[in-house]
C-alpha cells in the first residue's frame, strides 16, 4: 500500500497523518497512532471492546516472526478485506480503532510528578556513611570494647 492509496482509503474518516514505520506506515489522527499499513496488510488498533468485531469477521491479530519465534501483537488486528470496498464502513471501523487507541493511552498514562514525589517523601531516606568513615567507626568501637574488657 502506498501513501496515496492510504490517503484515499481514509478520505471518509477524515485527515490522517501517515508516517514511515517499520516496513510500511503508521497511521494516526489527533497525534494518536491507530493503524498500521505493512506488507502483511492493514491493521487497526483493537482492545477488549473491539476484538469481538474482528473475530466475528474472521480477522487475526498482527504477528511477525523472529529467528526464534513468532510474536503475536494482540493490540492490532487485520482489517477485514470487505472494508476496502466500503469506505463509509471502513471509516466507522477506523473511528473504533482510534477510540481503542485513546483508551489504551489513558491506561498507560504515567503518574504525575507530584505523585512520584509524594511516594518517595513517605519513605525515610536511608542514612549512609562513606566507606572509610564506617570502617573507622567500627574499628573505634572494637578498640573501646577491648579496653573496657581489660
Amino acid at each position: 500500500m502506498d501513501r496515496e492509496f492510504l490517503i484515499d482509503l481514509f478520505a471518509d474518516f477524515g485527515p490522517v497523518t501517515i508516517r514511515k514505520m517499520f516496513s510500511g506506515y503508521g497511521i494516526s489522527a489527533d497525534g494518536i497512532n491507530f493503524a498500521l499499513a505493512l506488507r502483511a496488510g492493514l491493521f487497526f488498533r483493537a482492545d477488549e471492546t473491539t476484538i469481538p468485531d474482528f473475530e466475528a469477521e474472521g480477522s487475526k491479530p498482527f504477528q511477525y516472526s523472529t529467528r526464534v519465534k513468532t510474536v503475536l501483537v494482540n493490540s492490532y488486528w487485520e482489517v477485514p478485506a470487505r472494508l476496502f470496498d466500503d469506505s463509509e464502513e471502513l471509516a466507522q471501523w477506523a473511528r473504533a480503532a482510534l477510540a481503542a487507541a485513546q483508551r489504551a493511552k489513558v491506561r498507560k498514562r504515567p503518574k504525575g510528578k507530584g505523585a512520584a514525589k509524594k511516594a518517595t517523601a513517605k519513605k525515610p531516606a536511608a542514612k549512609t556513611q562513606p566507606a572509610k568513615k564506617a570502617v573507622k567507626k567500627s574499628v573505634r568501637r572494637v578498640g573501646k570494647a577491648k579496653r573496657a574488657h581489660r
